[in-house]
Formats: C-alpha cells, structure tokens, sequence
C-alpha cells in the first residue's frame, strides 16, 4: 500500500507544523459533470476572494501574518531564489485586485478554501505516484519540471519537497507542482492537503479540512480527513 510520510528531517525544522490530508476518492473532475453547478463554484471563488481581504490589513503586504509566518518559514530550508508559498501568491493577486482565475473544478475549490482560511492548499492526482509519497528535505537533483514551464528546473539539496520514487512532486514545501502529477480532468483519486505552520491556526486548518472535503461534493466520490502531525506523521492512502 503507497504511504504518505513525513520524514524525520522535516519535524526537525517545523515541530509545531499541522497538516491536514484530505483523500477524495472517485471523482469526476471535468466541466461536463460539474456543468449544473459551475456557475456555484465560480461564485465561491469570487467570494472567497473577497473574505480573503481580511488577511490584508498591515500597510505592508509582507507584514501580514499569513504571509510572514510563512516568510519565516522559508528562511528554514534552502529555497529556488525569490520563490513564495502558494498562499502569499493568491492573496498577492487579491492585493492587485487581478482575481483568481478558473483553473478545473477541483483546483478552485481548493483554491477557494484557501482564500477562505488563509492556508496554503494543494493537490496532486495520487494515481500518478510512483512509490510512498514523502515530506522531506531533498537530496538534491530530484526531477521536478514545474506547472507551465518547459525545461526541468531540479531540486537543490536541503530544500523541503514532497517526492515520490520518480522525483520532487511538489517544489520548496509548497510553493509549485509539478506538470507528472498535477490534477487534471482525468484526475479520479486525488491527494489534498492543508498546511500550517501557525499553532494559532488548529482551528482554522480543521475548518478548512472539513469545508473542501464538503466541497469535494460536486465532484461526486467519497472524502476521508487525515490530521498529521509531529505524532502522527504517517498515512497509508
């Protein structure tokens, strides 16, 4: 059975990190199936949108707290240069006022659950694994050819990835996937996950969990919450 786990050398650096996994099971991520509801899900994506302002109230962008504790976050581990995590790039286009754009059913539900909480939200298509899946620092070299991008752009040693046997799935903790297992309109069983590296956001990640798991809804399929954490730091998928 492939695993997810969060290695040794991560809780070393985070120790008081939380990470919500969210297992969706028999989905159908295509706009034909979501047709009826497609106009319900741009409207959440609009909305949260709009709530994610709260999180924008000190003068200076980077002076928000979900977007500092992340900052400092970064500075841990060795990163691609001038790169962010995946909440600061959001709230920077709510910031701008260019909005989200529509993506596929599943990344704007996720997308919006993270605007709405103020975490950092992802996904993979768990099919495309190769191997467990781990959260750990990297050796250095793992494959990784970015979301958009043409050319592999590999891992540098010390950075914190999620990998698999075939290479880095997702770049400096959080902040791109990659094209081999990005969640498309093919995408059947999914891998999500919330994290968090503010003690004062329990909450906040548990709401978040509970809210895009609901969403996974109109997708169809079945949703099942896993809370990991320097105890529990493994999950069989």
């Amino acid at each position: 059975m492939t695993k997810f786990i969060i290695k040794d050398d991560f809780w070393e650096l985070f120790p008081e990190a939380e990470i919500a996994v969210i297992i969706v099971k028999g989905i159908q991520n295509t706009e034909a199936h979501v047709s009826a509801v497609r106009q319900e899900i741009n409207e959440l994506l609009k909305q949260s949108s709009k709530e994610a302002t709260k999180f924008l109230t000190a003068d200076v962008f980077s002076q928000n707290k979900v977007i500092s504790v992340w900052r400092e976050a970064y500075q841990q581990f060795k990163t691609k240069k001038g790169v962010r995590c995946s909440i600061e790039a959001l709230l920077k286009r709510i910031e701008k006022g260019t909005g989200i754009s529509p993506i596929n059913p599943l990344v704007d539900i996720y997308n919006a659950v993270s605007l709405t909480y103020g975490l950092p939200c992802g996904g993979e298509d768990m099919d495309t694994f190769k191997g467990d899946l781990l959260l750990t620092k990297a050796a250095g070299g793992e494959p990784f050819l970015a979301l958009g991008d043409e050319e592999y752009d590999n891992a540098l040693p010390g950075e914190i990835i999620y990998k698999d046997d075939d290479g880095a799935v997702c770049r400096c903790w959080n902040w791109r996937d990659g094209q081999r297992t990005m969640l498309t309109e093919n995408t059947v069983n999914a891998f999500l996950i919330i994290e968090s590296v503010d003690p004062d956001k329990s909450d906040d990640l548990e709401s978040a969990a509970l809210l895009l798991a609901e969403l996974t809804k109109y997708l169809g399929g079945s949703a099942k919450i896993a809370h990991m954490n320097i105890v529990d730091r493994e999950l069989t998928l």
